[in-house]
């Protein structure tokens, strides 16, 4: 059974996600404080956090930016219904997905079943393949097995949401993916054109892959269409 941490300082709706989710097979633990909250988090047990940003003791988003520092663990964050700015913050952060309160079981079920899917999926795929299978463009390789970026000899640490990101990205390397694939395939849910949280972790990515070293950008925009993983140029020979 997957083990979830909620952190969120309403206890009834703690005890209501805890039985709810109970019967669809997930095991769910939960804490009121949030540095309570960022020490069993890193414990390494739990399969996805679900964090809420007001917190006492320490605010959601100072708990998902210290635990960021340490873990890629999967990270869906609760937030107040209309706070756009406390959910951009959350994702550039490194939050994978977020949900605005007051919200559905069933859709925060949903968002949560997509995340681990994604994840237990991937590794499922990794472990039937006898030869490790490495994507490459440019200095850049993905390795599915380990999920691991390694940048020129150096590894990246990718969230889950950047890493599955990345690799639709370089699969179609040279090619246009529009927003909306990216979102039904990648976050797994349906396209609404006011949902930012794709671009915020495509410019995560930009600031921790940078450009090549000629200066081309590796993720190029399309202004309302959607992005192109680029292939280095070829250098000259003398």
């Amino acid at each position: 059974m997957e083990k979830i941490l909620l952190v969120e300082d309403d206890a009834e709706l703690c005890e209501l996600l805890c039985e709810y989710f109970k019967t669809e097979g997930l095991y769910v633990e939960w804490v009121h404080n949030g540095r309570e909250g960022l020490d069993k988090a890193f414990s390494g047990i739990y399969s996805i956090i679900i964090l809420d940003l007001m917190l006492p003791g320490m605010d959601g988003l100072e708990v998902l930016k210290n635990l960021r520092k340490e873990s890629t663990v999967p990270v869906l964050i609760l937030t107040a219904k209309g706070d756009d700015v406390d959910r951009i913050v959350g994702l550039e952060l490194g939050a994978d997905d977020y949900l605005p309160k007051p919200f559905n079981p069933r859709e925060l079920l949903a968002r949560v079943r997509a995340i681990l899917r994604r994840v237990r999926g991937n590794k499922n795929e990794d472990q039937e393949d006898k030869v490790e299978k490495v994507l490459s463009v440019g200095d850049l390789k993905l390795y599915p097995s380990s999920r691991t970026a390694i940048l020129d000899g150096k590894t990246i640490e990718l969230t889950s949401t950047e890493y599955d990101l990345l690799e639709f990205l370089m699969t179609s390397a040279g090619k246009l993916v529009n927003r909306q694939h990216l979102v039904q395939k990648v976050l797994k849910r349906s396209y609404s054109p006011f949902d930012r949280s794709v671009d915020v972790h495509i410019s995560n990515l930009r600031k921790k892959l940078g450009p090549y070293s000629d200066g081309q950008k590796r993720i190029k925009t399309i202004r309302g269409e959607g992005y192109i993983f680029t292939i280095p140029k070829e250098r000259d020979e003398l």
